[in-house]
């Protein structure tokens, strides 16, 4: 994307994101600021085909407008919304954009387990260490969590102010590990509260990227 402003518009350009992903994440809803040393002068349709014509086939941005000169798309997100698409059957088409699990799993339990993580936890158990980051307090406040079953797919949202790293797929592997009923409710309440033994070891369940999109972000209107 930078690379694809910079040919178009013939100089450096600063592009941020508001939130980074892993390897092999997606992204249905993410957002970026651009901004350039000089003045340009062009019509938002204009850059947002011209943009799109530069751009490999996998990555299309969906609308463009102007900005303040002081916005930033991650340092002025309120919130932050992740899906997480878990198919209980394998699919055809959709290899690189769902996690199947083969064995049954128990959603009604998932999805009582994902409704404990609103609200403001120690998501110690469930973050990568960050060398980016040594200093990042552990600490998230979750808005909303949920689990729906939509046909063959179950999708996990979540939304918080920010989010450590893997700290989606580490709930995502421990949500799933219980639906195996390989642990219990009791033991996902213990991960949560950081009383949990060493013995559930939460990095080893770190759910693939694949089922993973950054959904949306939010703004103040």
């Amino acid at each position: 994307m930078r690379k694809a402003a910079g040919d178009l518009l013939g100089m450096e350009c600063d592009l941020q994101g508001a939130g980074r992903t892993d390897a092999g994440v997606h992204a249905l809803g993410q957002v970026a600021h651009l901004r350039v040393r000089a003045r340009v002068r062009m019509d938002p349709g204009v850059l947002l085909r011209a943009l799109n014509s530069r751009l490999p086939a996998d990555i299309v941005l969906l609308a463009a407008e102007p900005a303040g000169t002081r916005f930033h798309a991650r340092h002025d997100a309120l919130a932050r919304s992740y899906l997480y698409r878990v198919s209980t059957r394998k699919t055809a088409f959709e290899k690189k954009y769902v996690w199947w699990v083969k064995e049954p799993l128990d959603v009604a339990a998932m999805a009582r387990a994902a409704r404990r993580l609103a609200g403001r936890h120690d998501f110690a158990r469930f973050r990568a260490e960050d060398p980016a980051r040594p200093e990042e307090s552990t600490v998230v406040v979750v808005e909303s969590a949920s689990i729906a079953l939509e046909g063959h797919i179950i999708e996990f949202r979540i939304e918080a102010s920010h989010f450590l790293w893997r700290m989606v797929r580490r709930i995502v592997g421990a949500l799933v590990k219980l639906g195996r009923g390989e642990i219990k409710e009791e033991d996902f309440a213990r991960l949560l509260a950081g009383r949990a033994d060493a013995s559930l070891d939460v990095a080893a369940w770190t759910a693939p990227a694949a089922g993973l999109f950054l959904e949306s972000v939010r703004y103040r209107d």
